[in-house]
């Protein structure tokens, strides 16, 4: 599986196999003053040298493209991450089929970073948890009976939870959002800092809006485990994971969700492109049961 991970801070691709290895990968960094055209170039050429790398080093056949996409996504013919002002309604599918001649799938960071965990990470053996990724933005991928929740961006995502009753304008238009107070945009336009250079004070504020969110998807879904992923909140660490923990001690107090907890990615950097190729494994592997026995579409004959 070829797997694309588009990010505000980079483009990475890499080659996935079906037993969830990783077995090379490439990435470029991002100019976020660049046009869309520039965007896609970068995209294009870490893609191409891992085709290169399936075919002349690997020697094995890349059977289709999977597609994480920072912030917003509705559909992958119209890629609009929040991240990247510039790049608004992009065709990213129509141009990764004209690049590769292969199928795409794809779906948001955080819905790719929960079928990653639960593959080869954290979340391993458990049926039923939930992902949220904390970086530019937070959104979060939720798994139940081992499926996840959602075939459309907006599905299993807190990331529009309300934890501050009142509080900062959201993009969606509601105040006091988890992700306009809890994202890296967030923190940058509370502190007039970026996310990198953070007090005491915002990375125990975030780790308790993080867990208050946690908690109330526990208490609605009877979840026990909660992923956490992302460049914030890998960065903030021990500090942000122990004010989250605390917070969700506190909040979730059901019989049910009592004793949940928050873990970080165990996938950690390379969690987005693990995620990119689950869903690619998984739309290839549903494309397959729609065919006829005869291997044709049902709509070919």
């Amino acid at each position: 599986m070829l797997a694309v991970d588009v990010d505000g801070a980079r483009f990475s691709a890499g080659l996935v196999t079906a037993r969830g290895e990783l077995i090379d990968r490439a990435r470029v960094d991002v100019d976020p003053d660049a046009g869309p055209e520039s965007h896609y170039t970068g995209v294009a050429a870490v893609a191409s040298e891992m085709l290169e790398v399936a075919e002349r080093r690997v020697g094995t056949r890349v059977v289709a493209v999977g597609v994480g996409v920072d912030g917003p996504l509705d559909d992958l013919d119209a890629v609009s991450p929040a991240s990247l002002p510039a790049w608004r309604d992009f065709p990213l599918r129509r141009r990764l089929v004209e690049l590769t001649g292969l199928a795409v799938f794809g779906d948001v960071d955080a819905k790719v970073l929960a079928l990653a965990e639960g593959w080869q990470g954290a979340a391993q053996g458990h049926t039923n948890f939930c992902a949220i990724t904390v970086g530019t933005t937070v959104g979060s991928g939720i798994v139940l009976d081992n499926d996840l929740l959602g075939d459309g961006a907006g599905g299993g995502n807190i990331g529009h939870v309300t934890v501050v009753p009142g509080g900062r304008r959201c993009r969606c238009g509601a105040q006091g959002c988890l992700d306009a107070e809890a994202s890296g945009l967030a923190i940058e336009a509370i502190t007039g800092r970026p996310p990198s250079e953070p007090t005491y004070e915002i990375m125990l504020r975030t780790g308790r809006l993080v867990g208050r969110a946690a908690a109330s998807v526990c208490n609605a879904l009877d979840l026990s485990l909660v992923v956490v992923g992302g460049s914030v909140a890998a960065g903030f660490a021990a500090t942000f994971f122990h004010a989250a923990q605390t917070e969700l001690d506190e909040r979730a107090a059901q019989p049910y969700s009592s004793g949940a907890r928050i873990t970080p990615s165990r996938l950690g950097e390379t969690g987005p492109l693990m995620g990119a190729g689950a869903i690619g494994w998984r739309g290839a592997r549903r494309a397959r049961r729609k065919r006829s026995p005869d291997g044709q579409p049902p709509n070919a004959r």
